[in-house]
């Protein structure tokens, strides 16, 4: 793949101006706190194409569902994350011309973001119509200190000429979502005012009656010193500003310093988020751009020493997996148990920004090893939050008896997704969060949770699959009909064998729960309840390929022609924007991992042989078309010892946004499966398991690396691995020893100490 920008370990870098790529850059270029994020929008005036894209966590809009054929159970509405207050906009004008880069082409033009300071900055120069040249120099931030503030330093400078420059900083609630379903728009004005220097505008969404309230404050400087300006206040419904003209001296540089707090009922009363807003911002102004910048900075200091990878010998994988780390934590922190991860984060408006399984199958594992456990459990936490209306999407299909079915799209528990096949069919979205918990449970030992809470979860969810088998009489074994796997290219098939497989084991899982959980407490289970559960993961049925290891990912899937990926014309890829959905349904090709996804999250309940078996068979027919693909085949690649196609695929995952693979970047990035590539180097390339028996490593390398090295949390005690070409080293950074294995050879690290291997 061609890279979009330039290769450096801890940047992204754009060397020149090129508005073909304006949409692309904007979401690579995205910031955020884990509260809300910006897309890369420019801060002045830009007629170019672009995706204006300003987002509040937890802040949504219940569009109106818009299918051809209403089918009962269909959810009402599609959860839409909202394009907020435009808070970045500062206008400039010289000699009544506007600033804008698709009218005056940049003499020269760099855009950095900073990944390991979570910053964002561009320098340019332009030349206006009458010959005036202006140097341009903008940075800002989200602060991941308090994650209701960002601020912007807007700097200009007259290279050939003094004169009068005009300024606007505004806030301008008055914005519309691309994906609308009914163009419709989505906010109501609340109030707003505006004073000498500050603002605010405060807005509420339509149905859901979410308040967000913007404010800002704006100071302004020559060469470092504060300068004394009487701006004018503006006005109108939704927007406010500030302008003013100052004269410029040639050569000097000047500095428009911008505070913004952005505050919601999501975290706030109604009746607080004003003053909040305001009163950040005072103390932001206050406090001043460059101490702002220094605690914003040394707050991603500390999440980078936990959570970096480092890749000696190969730039490109180096940049690619910090800068999905980097979005990762962006878009999610653990500081707020309303919110989750959505698949596009802070970064554009598919998948409506709402919470899907991605979050239990990629990000758990991934915060689980990177961050406190507290960070991973408000994610379980968020799921029990809304058992009850698991409960009650369970009951609209006609389960009854407290059966639960998580969502497959969600912002408040409620079901939100509108395509028949996924919504009442991709019903494997269950066991992801069942086997979150137990996830959660053998990294961390808090059986505490599992007791308190996760039992109730993963009852809920057993009644849901033991309502959803049906005993054959032809087969004399329980079957699931009419369910649509993790491969979406398939709908409506019969004994998917992984649905078939994690309904199973979380039935096996509930009962093993229950059984430890009743001798401290009272049975949540009847004796006749538990009685038929165990009769019927006794007797599931699982489709298999007479002769051989291989598991059917459905019955009749040998029915199919069996052909490669390989043998699609490149001019055909992605199947998914060239061919008819119809013609995709009867083909063999894979969308992504399914029954492998089955051999990824249960390895150790198969060997080796089975593993390589069902890989080689697969693999070659699987198209990737899901972001959520490549990291399963990476992790079982390397487990099986196939590195070149563990590499091949690692560098997919990796630079998938980077490189847009799908051609779909401008959209926004594919957040949740950035885990995937962490996932991929550390569980694929090194191995890393934990399990009852405890941490076990097989660490492998690629060709052409000369080292890599991480650091995980196993059971809350911080380990740092290394791993070069012929051995590595593990340091216990914690205060107890730790046992593990490596390449099946016991060690006990130390604490404080570092053993070679």
């Amino acid at each position: 793949m061609h890279n979009l920008f330039e290769i450096d370990a801890w940047k992204i870098v754009e060397q020149k101006f090129d508005p073909k790529k304006q949409k692309q850059a904007e979401s690579i270029f995205s910031i955020g706190n884990g509260a809300f994020g910006q897309r890369a929008n420019f801060e002045e005036y830009y007629s170019g194409d672009s995706l204006k894209g300003s987002y509040v966590g937890g802040v949504y809009y219940p569009d109106k569902t818009r299918v051809g054929w209403w089918k009962n159970g269909y959810p009402e509405y599609f959860a839409k994350v909202l394009n907020a207050c435009n808070w970045i906009g500062i206008h400039v004008e010289v000699d009544g011309e506007m600033l804008d880069l698709n009218v005056q082409q940049p003499l020269s033009f760099y855009r950095e973001l900073n990944m390991q300071q979570g910053t964002l900055l561009r320098k340019f120069k332009v030349r206006f119509s009458q010959g005036k040249d202006l140097m341009v120099e903008t940075l800002r931030f989200c602060s991941m200190d308090n994650d209701e503030l960002a601020a912007i330093r807007f700097q200009v400078t007259p290279l050939n000429f003094s004169g009068n420059v005009k300024f606007i900083p505004f806030l301008d609630a008055k914005v519309y979502n691309h994906d609308a379903n009914y163009d419709e728009f989505f906010w109501e004005e609340d109030s707003h005012k505006v004073g000498m220097k500050k603002a605010y505008v405060c807005a509420k969404t339509r149905k859901t009656n979410f308040t967000v309230s913007t404010a800002m404050r704006f100071s302004f400087w020559k060469d470092g010193t504060l300068l004394d300006i009487h701006p004018n206040a503006i006005s109108s419904a939704y927007y406010v500003e500030n302008n003013f003209e100052h004269f410029l001296e040639q050569g000097h540089c000047y500095s428009l310093k911008k505070y913004v707090s952005i505050v919601s009922t999501v975290h706030h009363s109604e009746f607080s988020v004003i003053p909040r807003s305001i009163n950040n911002v005072r103390d932001a102004y206050v406090m001043g751009f460059d101490a702002l910048l220094q605690s914003h900075c040394l707050a991603w200091s500390a999440i980078w020493k936990n959570a970096d990878v480092e890749i000696e010998g190969d730039v490109a994988s180096q940049q690619g997996i910090r800068f999905n780390i980097f979005q990762l934590y962006q878009t999610y922190t653990g500081k707020h148990a309303t919110l989750n991860i959505g698949p596009k984060g802070f970064t554009g408006e598919k998948y409506g920004g709402a919470t899907y399984w991605d979050t239990e199958a990629y990000c758990l594992p991934f915060y689980l090893k990177t961050a406190s456990p507290e960070v991973a459990k408000q994610l379980l936490v968020y799921r029990y939050n809304q058992l009850d209306r698991a409960i009650e999407n369970a009951e609209k299909l006609g389960f009854k008896n407290g059966a639960a079915l998580y969502p497959m799209v969600t912002m408040n528990g409620e079901e939100c997704h509108n395509e028949w096949e996924i919504t009442f069919e991709e019903i494997h979205r269950n066991g992801a969060i069942a086997f979150a918990i137990y996830n959660y449970v053998r990294h961390t030992g808090d059986k505490a949770y599992l007791q308190e809470k996760g039992r109730k979860v993963l009852n809920a969810i057993a009644r849901f699959w033991v309502q959803r088998f049906n005993w054959s009489d032809a087969k004399q074994q329980f079957v699931m009909l009419g369910v649509t796997g993790p491969n979406e290219y398939e709908n409506n098939i019969n004994n998917n064998w992984y649905t078939n497989y994690i309904a199973q084991w979380c039935i096996r899982y509930a009962l093993a729960c229950e059984k430890e959980g009743s001798q401290a407490t009272s049975s949540m289970l009847s004796n006749d309840e538990i009685s038929a559960w165990e009769h019927l993961v006794n007797n599931v049925y699982f489709p298999h390929m007479e002769g051989t290891r291989v598991f059917l990912q459905q019955d009749g899937f040998l029915d199919k022609e069996q052909l490669k990926a390989s043998d699609i014309p490149a001019n055909e890829r992605p199947i998914n924007q060239h061919w008819s959905w119809d013609r995709i349904l009867r083909s063999i090709f894979i969308k992504q991992a399914d029954v492998l996804q089955g051999l990824y999250l249960f390895e150790d309940h198969f060997d080796t042989e089975t593993l390589e078996e069902n890989f080689d068979f697969y693999e070659p027919k699987t198209v990737h078309e899901s972001s959520l693909s490549p990291c399963v085949h990476v992790v079982l690649a390397a487990s099986i010892d196939r590195m070149e196609k563990a590499y091949e695929l690692y560098l997919r995952t990796s630079r998938l946004d980077l490189d847009d693979y799908n051609h779909e970047a401008d959209e926004g990035l594919h957040i949740t499966s950035m885990a995937g590539t962490w996932l991929s180097l550390v569980e694929g390339f090194a191995g890393v398991r934990i399990n009852e028996q405890g941490l076990r490593l097989q660490p492998r390398i690629p060709n052409g690396w000369k080292s890599y090295s991480f650091q995980i949390l196993y059971q809350t005690l911080p380990l740092k691995i290394h791993v070069h070409a012929t051995g590595g080293i593990v340091e216990n950074k914690s205060l107890s020893d730790i046992d593990l294995m490596i390449n099946n050879q016991h060690y006990t690290v130390n604490k404080h100490a570092k053993i070679t291997f």
